[in-house]
């Protein structure tokens, strides 16, 4: 049979990460830093079972159809969270998705037509490249560092490439697990005024901060104006994936359009889960819970940098939040060798090189130090030294 797919079938990429996994999969009592996991032992499950049995307990309606955008009750919670992040949008101006991902899938499809180009830090997030490059689009790397997108070549590359809209992860982002500084984010915002660009932020990681006494304002809460940020979230890494609950909000007109393709794409997100999540809320010190997961994975990453200080020729960043340490080694390691190298001894990451746009770096990898605890990354990181100090000689 000679099945004719769209021509946009041929975008598709299988995930690189997806394809590692396998590689980890085989390994025999893996301590994996790879993923992108929370800690399961911080999970709310006796709350959230609490949560459900309310859900049930007020009837049959949440096993119902629900609305498209979302249920008023969780979207009004949601106005009042971003609020207090300095964010002004109306529980109307708030959309319920299955996850961030979705909101970055459904802003791709309302904006990018075959061709159209989309800006983003190099390396940056894998699935969001995914998303763009399903609709055709081209991914076009800008030049950055620890403080966020060099403003000077985004200019250059905004005016040449006049893209459809900026993709970027400016707190705790993946996979560097930097924090951009005030300074690049008002630059960016301006240099997209001055060419009359989107701005999609990507805020899944922003709550996991380790310095409560520092400040990280949202792109999306300077522009006051409401008319260049996208803003997406979800409560994946606060309270448990598997909820699948995210939201977007940002200006009228995009949101009208994005709550019209999500009915095409999926009619609605699940109601039962939205209607726990909100139970959720009024019941459980969610801020409170946040705390306790910034303290713990602060001690978590403490532990693994601990490690890679005893390494000669690493290069990292030390993050102030998030999931992920970024690290650079000798240049004469492919981390992807050391990876099929590193398994059989019981540990694994994710190399660096498939998260860049562009020339990517094969001597860089992204280590998840939220998935263990304390003991797990001691012993996986007694491993990987040892591997690496194989290598270096």
């Amino acid at each position: 049979m000679d099945y004719r797919f769209a021509d946009r079938v041929k975008m598709f990429k299988s995930s690189a990460i997806r394809e590692i996994s396998e590689i980890i999969a085989k390994g025999n009592d893996v301590i994996s830093f790879a993923g992108g996991f929370p800690y399961e032992p911080y999970f709310p499950q006796a709350e959230l079972e609490q949560a459900f049995d309310k859900v049930f307990a007020s009837g049959k309606s949440s096993l119902q159809y629900g609305m498209t955008s979302g249920f008023m009750p969780l979207r009004e919670k949601i106005s009042e969270r971003v609020k207090a992040k300095g964010i002004q949008a109306a529980p109307v101006e708030v959309l319920l998705t299955t996850g961030s991902q979705q909101s970055i899938d459904l802003f791709s499809r309302i904006m990018l037509s075959p061709g159209d180009v989309v800006l983003t830090e190099n390396p940056t997030f894998l699935a969001a490249v995914q998303a763009f490059e399903s609709y055709e689009a081209k991914v076009i790397g800008v030049q950055s560092d620890k403080d966020g997108m060099d403003p000077e070549d985004l200019a250059k590359k905004l005016k040449e490439y006049k893209p459809k809209f900026i993709y970027v992860v400016p707190t705790f982002s993946n996979p560097e697990g930097k924090v951009w500084s005030n300074e690049r984010r008002v630059a960016l915002l301006k240099l997209a005024e001055e060419h009359n660009t989107l701005i999609l932020e990507d805020d899944p990681y922003g709550e996991l901060q380790f310095n409560a006494e520092e400040t990280y304002t949202p792109i999306a809460a300077m522009d006051t104006e409401k008319k260049y940020v996208i803003y997406t979230s979800s409560f994946s890494k606060t309270v448990v994936p598997s909820l699948r609950v995210g939201w977007v909000t940002g200006p009228q007109p995009i949101m009208k359009v994005l709550a019209q393709i999500k009915e095409a794409a999926d009619l609605m997100s699940s109601p039962l889960n939205q209607q726990a999540l909100y139970h959720l809320l009024n019941d459980f010190d969610l801020d409170g819970h946040i705390r306790m997961l910034c303290q713990q994975y602060h001690q978590h990453m403490l532990v693994m940098q601990d490690y890679l200080k005893k390494l000669d020729s690493c290069k990292w960043v030390e993050p102030k939040g998030g999931m992920f340490i970024w690290l650079e080694v000798d240049e004469n390691i492919h981390a992807t060798e050391l990876l099929t190298k590193v398994v059989p001894h019981g540990v694994a990451f994710i190399p660096g090189a498939p998260f860049y746009v562009d020339s990517p770096r094969q001597n860089t990898m992204r280590l998840n130090f939220t998935n263990s605890n304390p003991e797990r990354i001691k012993l996986g990181m007694e491993r990987l030294t040892e591997a690496f100090q194989q290598a270096m000689k």
